[in-house]
C-alpha cells in the first residue's frame, strides 16, 4: 500500500502538493501552472468514465502518482526548448506535465486509441497547449519520414518490456538524442534483458536516474539510453512481432 502524506485541506490540493513536490525537486514552474494542474484534474475526472484513462483516483495520489512522477523526468535530460514525443501517451503523462512546466518544449503525445487522442486534443486545448496529438500506432509512425529520426527525447511509460519498448521508440529519436523510459527500481533483470536490444538498434545505456516521488516513499527509475547511431531501416517491427520474439 501506497504511504502517501495527507494535507489538511482539500481546497487547492492539486496545487499545495505540485508547489511543495516541484520545489523538492528543484523545479521552477511558470507562474500559471499550478492553475494548469487543477484544470488537468478536472478534466480528468470528467473525462475517466468515458475513456479508460488511469485507475489513480482522487486529488492527491493523481498529483503525486502522475503530475510530480511525471514532472521528475525533468532533471533527467535537458527539455528546453527540445522536441519531444511522448509514446504510448495515454492520459498525458508524461508529456503533458512536462510541456506544462516548460513550455518551450516542442512536444508530440502519440497513441494507438482514439478515444486517448480525442482526449488529449481536448485536453490541450483546455490547457492551451500547443502539442500534436498523433494517433497512431508507434511501429508505423516511426517509418513515416515526419517522425522517424526527428526527435531529441522521447519518453515513454508503457507497460511493455523495456526490449519492446527500445524497439518502438528509438527509431523516432536522432543520433545523439535520448529514450527515456520509466520504471520501476526492480528493473536491473529487465535492463539486462534489454542490452542486446539497445546495441542492437543504435544505441547505448547512459544513466539510470532513481527519485522518490515527493511526498510518498515511493521509488521510480528512468532509464535514459543515448541514440549513438543510426537504427537499421528493418526495425521496428510489427509489435506482435517484437513481443512475441524480443530482440
Amino acid at each position: 500500500m501506497h504511504n502517501l502524506q495527507p494535507l489538511g485541506s482539500e481546497n487547492g490540493i492539486i496545487t499545495a502538493i505540485v508547489t511543495q513536490g516541484t520545489l523538492e525537486l528543484g523545479i521552477k514552474l511558470p507562474a500559471e501552472a499550478t492553475a494548469s494542474f487543477e484544470t488537468y484534474y478536472s478534466f480528468l475526472k470528467e473525462c475517466r468514465r468515458s475513456v479508460n484513462l488511469t485507475s489513480v483516483k482522487g486529488e492527491e495520489d493523481v498529483a503525486r502518482l502522475h503530475f510530480l512522477d511525471s514532472l521528475a523526468l525533468y532533471n533527467t535530460s535537458e527539455f528546453k526548448n527540445a522536441r519531444v514525443i511522448d509514446i504510448g501517451s495515454g492520459a498525458g503523462f508524461p508529456g503533458i506535465p512536462l510541456k506544462i512546466a516548460d513550455t518551450s518544449i516542442d512536444l508530440t503525445v502519440l497513441d494507438a486509441t482514439g478515444k486517448r487522442v480525442a482526449f488529449l486534443s481536448n485536453l490541450c486545448a483546455a490547457l492551451n497547449i500547443n502539442a500534436a496529438c498523433i494517433h497512431a500506432r508507434a511501429e508505423e509512425a516511426s517509418r513515416k519520414p515526419d517522425f522517424r529520426d526527428c526527435y531529441d527525447i522521447a519518453v515513454s511509460r508503457a507497460v511493455a518490456r523495456l526490449n519492446v519498448l527500445c524497439e518502438l521508440c528509438l527509431p523516432f529519436v536522432r543520433i545523439g538524442g535520448v529514450f527515456i523510459a520509466m520504471k520501476g527500481v526492480d528493473s536491473a533483470d529487465e535492463l539486462e534483458e534489454a542490452f542486446n536490444a539497445i546495441t542492437t538498434l543504435g544505441a547505448k545505456l547512459l544513466n539510470c536516474y532513481d527519485y522518490t516521488i515527493p511526498g510518498t516513499d515511493i521509488t521510480h527509475r528512468a532509464i535514459i539510453i543515448k541514440k549513438a547511431s543510426g537504427t537499421p531501416d528493418k526495425y521496428p517491427r510489427r509489435y506482435a512481432k517484437a513481443q512475441k520474439t524480443p530482440l
